[in-house]
């Protein structure tokens, strides 16, 4: 056989595998990848014993959610300055989406100076920057302040507070609807000790800035002439906190929604209707030691390590590179010694073109058999579908080579 005819073979054969690469796929792949990890065991769902005063009392694990302890967690409540964390929430978004920037003004309306209670005494046309305005609601629980956000975000309050509703709905708060931006008693006006974890974990874990201005103990407005004080004492009187927000009148009486944070580990604590400020301080600290004493979060799979770089059908030039979209926690009872496996399943037909964050498979966590979370895996690299120069090319490196 000459070299014309090998050469007019190759060409042949490159313009049959050319076509019929259109619609071949990949068999896909599927790794079991058994990885024990040395970490403790997924928390009970019982109870401890606790002697509360307040009405309602709920516990909950940040990273996954996980509630350690409820009582009368679904009941309805007068919510009081609470209310805010939905305020700040739908502020953050629109500062985090860019619609919004920590130096834009603010500027009080009549509306919002004629406001009661908690306030900074926000005159009609005095403007404070987003960045004022953050720590007047965060640290003194501003309700002027907090009106003349809303009409900001919303163009009045009463567009706002359909925002705030829409939003709890989306988060699943069956036991929530806003009636006002602020939380001064109203009718209609209503939440439950777990709505209120519930959205205490979005804020914090979309919107951790959020944090820099709940965990503000004393700070100043307007040049330092208005000096700022929180509401929070858990803030300066227990180790790790960072919030949240705290909640009085007479008829709500004392709301706490309390977050604190040691090593790896962060809870949420939400105390209703406490008959005083003192009894609410002391039930959260009651909560949260309960929480960092007996349970640690534990990260199992990070999403910072690469996974697989597989090969992709219709691309026979790069490989596709993966990794996890997001990390992956456990909530564990210190001492215990369980075995957590990790199986890797990647889609049966991976085929080019695929972009940076596409989809093309999971990870899946289980805890002694069982399904205990899934997350997807994604792509870290675009691979395109190869043309016809990139096959000329390899079968002619490939075929010279093997002569």
């Amino acid at each position: 056989m000459n070299k014309s005819f090998k050469i007019l073979t190759v060409f042949a054969l490159l313009f049959v595998l050319f076509f019929y690469s259109n619609f071949i796929y990949a068999n896909g792949y599927l790794y079991d990848l058994i990885q024990r990890s040395d970490v403790s065991s997924i928390a009970t769902n019982a109870n401890p014993s606790f002697s509360f005063e307040s009405e309602a009392q709920v516990l909950m694990e940040v990273e996954t959610g996980n509630i350690l302890y409820a009582n009368n967690a679904e009941e309805k409540m007068l919510p009081a300055s609470v209310t805010k964390l939905m305020t700040l929430l739908l502020l953050m978004e629109k500062i985090d989406s860019g619609t919004i920037s920590y130096s834009d003004t603010i500027i009080c309306s009549k509306n919002a100076s004629e406001m009661g209670g908690s306030q900074i005494w926000f005159e009609e046309g005095e403007s404070l920057t987003v960045d004022e305005a953050l720590k007047a609601i965060c640290v003194v629980s501003a309700n002027d302040v907090t009106v003349a956000v809303a009409e900001k975000i919303g163009g009045s309050e009463e567009n706002f507070v359909s925002m705030m509703n829409e939003k709890a709905k989306s988060l699943g708060m069956n036991n929530t609807h806003y009636m006002n931006s602020h939380g001064i008693d109203e009718e209609g006006h209503y939440t439950c000790a777990y709505d209120q974890a519930l959205l205490a974990r979005e804020l914090i874990t979309k919107h951790p800035n959020i944090l820099k201005y709940t965990s503000i103990w004393m700070d100043t407005l307007r040049n330092g002439e208005t000096e700022l004080t929180s509401t929070n004492k858990l803030i300066r009187f227990y180790d790790g906190a960072t919030g949240l927000k705290t909640g009085y009148t007479s008829l709500a009486m004392y709301n706490l929604v309390g977050s604190a944070t040691r090593g790896n580990t962060t809870f949420i604590s939400v105390i209703m209707k406490a008959p005083s400020s003192d009894v609410r301080l002391k039930e959260t600290k009651t909560l949260l030691d309960y929480g960092f004493s007996n349970f640690e979060t534990k990260k199992l799979v990070s999403q910072n390590n690469d996974l697989d770089e597989i090969d992709v059908d219709k691309n026979i030039t790069e490989k596709l590179k993966t990794k996890i979209c997001e990390d992956v926690y456990a909530l564990c009872e210190k001492g215990s010694q369980p075995n957590f496996e990790t199986n890797i399943v990647y889609n049966e037909k991976i085929c080019a073109p695929l972009y940076e964050g596409d989809v093309v498979g999971k990870i899946q966590i289980l805890n002694n058999g069982e399904l205990f979370d899934e997350k997807n895996i994604i792509c870290t690299n675009d691979v395109l579908k190869s043309n016809f120069l990139d096959y000329l090319i390899y079968f002619f490196d490939n075929y010279f080579q093997a002569q």
